[in-house]
């Protein structure tokens, strides 16, 4: 486990991605924070959602290192994946739910997986999750083509946390969803992270989102990444990270950024 003042449990050191001759990542170093909530943005194809998908082991790098939770992610036995994948939860940005299960059967999976237990103990987790993640306790017995998007996203949501995790990993939670949905996911997922004590790794382009949460926010330009506080960011020159931060939606989302 780390042992630093800092308390990293997410550490990523010289990552490089590359699809064919396109370098998407190119040497990035990262670290996550326990209690933190990092966002992370970035202009289209610049590999925000492959790094998630790389640090929770679901995409091999072509160098680096990759350390959760005390754990070398792209050195694992199936003992410690298996450990590994019981501390953290992650969202997918269309919730990823199997579609031909009910919403209490996909919050089972993970169970199933990782720590077989009786139904009714099962039934009763999953009920839990379902409630403190807001829908209704119908909610269980509805496949997913039943639910709205936004419906999906939190039974995804449930999911995730099916397992109790220290780290929740969120892919454009509130991609697709109307702003009123949006701000009442963000005020979710804030509420979630101060009760059950998360680390929180975020994947956005919702500028509303980062102001509301976000502790630090990671940009990942020109393949690599700069990571600050907003203030740290919306004073940074970087042309992207200016136009972003400073352009008409940065300007609503926060409108002190121009100033």
């Amino acid at each position: 486990m780390p042992s630093d003042a800092e308390d990293i449990v997410i550490s990523v050191r010289g990552l490089v991605s590359r699809f064919g001759e396109q370098t998407v990542h190119d040497g990035i170093d990262l670290d996550v924070h326990r209690g933190e909530v990092l966002g992370v943005v970035g202009g289209s194809g610049s590999g925000k959602s492959v790094l998630l998908r790389t640090i929770v082991g679901l995409r091999r790098p072509q160098a680096g290192d990759i350390n959760v939770l005390g754990y070398d992610v792209l050195h694992l036995d199936d003992s410690d994946a298996q450990a590994l994948e019981q501390r953290w939860g992650v969202l997918f940005q269309d919730g990823a739910l199997f579609s031909s299960l009910t919403v209490a059967q996909n919050i089972e999976v993970p169970l199933r997986e990782h720590v077989p237990m009786p139904e009714p103990l099962m039934d009763e987790i999953a009920a839990c999750k379902i409630a403190i993640v807001g829908l209704p306790e119908a909610t269980a017995d509805k496949f997913p083509s039943q639910l709205s998007g936004g419906m999906r996203k939190r039974a995804g949501l449930a999911r995730a946390l099916a397992l109790d995790p220290e780290i929740l990993f969120l892919d454009e939670p509130t991609a697709g969803l109307d702003p009123i949905g949006a701000a009442e996911f963000d005020q979710l997922i804030r509420d979630l992270k101060a009760s059950l004590d998360l680390t929180v790794f975020l994947v956005t382009h919702d500028l509303d989102t980062l102001f509301a949460i976000c502790d630090r926010v990671a940009v990942l330009v020109d393949s690599k990444i700069r990571i600050g506080t907003l203030d740290q960011l919306l004073a940074d020159d970087h042309p992207w990270i200016h136009a972003y931060f400073h352009g008409p939606r940065g300007r609503a989302a926060h409108p002190g950024s121009d100033s």
